[in-house]
């Protein structure tokens, strides 16, 4: 089953700081480009790290007041998120403003898995790098919710001919595939109960699929079978020895 690529939704003018670049000259690289953050590269223009405009409140937000009388019984704090924390503080650079290491996607990875890594980190954007590291894109997380403009008819054709047809070998008209706003609703009869989590888990992993309603009953049960015991059929044969 084929999936959109990182390659396909990144943009390949990426504006980019170097390590030394003056913490103003990064300021207005994002005012200017209208841009909330950037990769930092190196000479060889491997990604070393990532700026957000997160990363300049907390150079705002912990810069030492100039007015503010110290406290004299304040402990220092000595935990690594305080070494940080104070070295973003007083940065002057786009080195010392970075945040590491950097989360990074390669343009050959799905689009699946880029929003994964975005959830998992909590990051809104990732630098798309080739196989020596180097900077060739960057995707937003706008860039990733494109798949979800998929047309209905295009998703609903998708499902019956990667999943019925060529995935369980099933005459198209044999169940019946309903998508409306990228909800897919599947209905009708399978041979074998096994195959009901076959056809809801790879529909689920199509582009532009929102969520899966299972309306699928089945005329055997074989869960009781051991996988090798199975009338293994088609691509589904993997799929279920991974269930």
């Amino acid at each position: 089953m084929k999936h959109s690529k990182i390659g396909s939704v990144m943009a390949g003018d990426v504006v980019s700081a170097r390590y030394a670049t003056p913490f103003k000259d990064v300021v207005k690289l994002l005012a200017e480009h209208r841009i909330s953050g950037l990769p930092v590269i190196d000479t060889d223009d491997k990604v070393i790290g990532v700026i957000s405009e997160t990363d300049l409140l907390v150079r705002e937000a912990k810069a030492p007041d100039p007015y503010r009388r110290p406290s004299r019984f304040r402990l220092p704090r000595i935990t690594p998120t305080a070494r940080t924390a104070k070295t973003k503080a007083t940065a002057r650079t786009a080195g010392q403003l970075m945040s590491t290491p950097p989360v990074c996607v390669h343009a050959e990875n799905t689009i699946a898995e880029g929003a994964r890594l975005m959830a998992e980190h909590k990051v809104e954007r990732l630098p798309v790098i080739d196989d020596e590291d180097r900077l060739v894109g960057i995707v937003t997380r706008r860039d990733l919710l494109q798949v979800f403009l998929r047309p209905d008819d295009a998703i609903r054709h998708e499902v019956i001919e990667q999943v019925l047809v060529q995935a369980l070998w099933l005459a198209p008209q044999t169940i019946d595939v309903d998508v409306r706003n990228g909800v897919v609703t599947l209905e009708g009869q399978l041979e074998r109960r096994s195959e009901i989590p076959i056809a809801v888990h790879m529909t689920r992993e199509i582009d532009g699929v929102v969520a899966v309603v299972d309306k699928l009953t089945y005329r055997l049960d074989d869960s009781h079978l051991r996988p090798d015991d199975q009338a293994l059929k088609g691509v589904a044969d993997d799929w279920l020895r991974k269930l």
